[in-house]
């Protein structure tokens, strides 16, 4: 176990550089070759060439690519400090660069828009396995029904409305027709009713696409599982209905559940734009889509690696799960 948790994190670390240096790569080259300038993104089209000099030379930019990407990876563990113009500016670790924007450290204004979205992820999450594992195993267990009808229609209607639509309507009804929320964000340290308040709808717009599928996934392993012939000696042996579903069934059932939990909880860390946008919370998603717009490289250069970060993380959690879920796994 402790072999396979040191070789998963040296495989962690090696695909965070790789995934550091492409998106680098992708930032900070691609615009020159295009013609544009990030020194003169940094201080605005009215600069005159000295100050665009002036901070090409203090943000290193016309250095090698590869003393470039140096200089940032080793920023991200120790810091960095900005020379240039006879001022010296030190950004802490983990330095993710200036924003082109407000001229403010990078990693202060993730850190500002990281708990509404973890917020919103994790409460999410949580709604989407209850409601879609349930309707999953209920749906396997009366398969041919009117409940698993009526649960696997729900759940296509969840696959197939857009998120917004199912945002707006959430708050045309539960928040301006009946005004049973308020569907803004609290933080969670300053007041947890009203934080609980406030996320309640983004949670459900969010699991309703979610828990659609993995409704459906879970229907179809649990009826493949129940069809095992260790399920049949089980029943066989005289086991409850109850003990045959639970202690057998459902731990075959979660394995790939828990596969594609890692992806998706992983992915949502950065990519929940359209409800942070629907619900006007103020993450990642909203970081990025305002970062795209005004330009700011470095911003979105640190909301990619987040999510890159939360992705490579989430699976490997997952893959540490797989030994506790099924014990026919072994982790060597």
């Amino acid at each position: 176990m402790f072999a396979y948790l040191v070789r998963r994190l040296f495989a962690v670390i090696v695909m965070l550089l790789v995934v550091t240096l492409v998106t680098f790569l992708i930032f900070f080259t691609i615009p020159k070759l295009t013609g544009a300038d990030p020194a003169a993104m940094y201080v605005g089209k009215q600069a005159d060439p000295a100050t665009i000099e002036g901070i090409r030379q203090k943000l290193g930019l016309s250095d090698p690519v590869l003393v470039q990407f140096w200089h940032f990876v080793s920023g991200l563990f120790t810091g960095r400090d900005y020379t240039g113009g006879g001022t010296t500016d030190h950004c802490p670790a983990p330095c993710f660069g200036y924003s082109f924007r407000t001229e403010q450290p990078v990693w202060p204004i993730l850190t500002d828009r990281l708990p509404p979205t973890l917020s919103l992820a994790g409460g999410a999450c949580v709604v989407w396995l209850v409601l879609g594992v349930s309707a999953g195993v209920v749906s396997a267990l009366k398969r041919g029904t009117k409940i698993d009808r009526a649960a696997m229609t729900t759940a296509l209607a969840g696959v197939s409305l857009p998120i917004y639509f199912t945002a707006l309507l959430l708050l045309a009804l539960f928040k301006f027709q009946l005004g049973w929320t308020t569907a803004e964000y609290v933080p969670l340290t300053e007041d947890p009713a009203g934080w609980f308040n406030g996320m309640i709808l983004p949670w459900v717009a969010l699991a309703f696409l979610f828990a659609a599928m993995y409704a459906r996934l879970t229907r179809a392993t649990m009826m493949e599982v129940l069809g095992e012939d260790y399920i049949r000696t089980a029943r066989a042996k005289g086991l409850t209905e109850r003990a045959v579903i639970g202690k057998h069934a459902m731990r075959s059932t979660m394995t790939p559940i828990a596969t594609i939990l890692g992806m998706d909880l992983g992915a949502l860390v950065g990519s929940a734009i359209l409800t942070e946008s629907a619900f006007n919370l103020p993450g990642l998603g909203q970081a990025a889509v305002t970062a795209i717009n005004n330009k700011d490289l470095p911003v979105i250069l640190g909301v990619v690696l987040i999510a890159a970060s939360a992705v490579v993380l989430a699976n490997l959690v997952v893959d540490l799960l797989y030994a506790v879920i099924d014990p026919r796994v072994r982790l060597s």
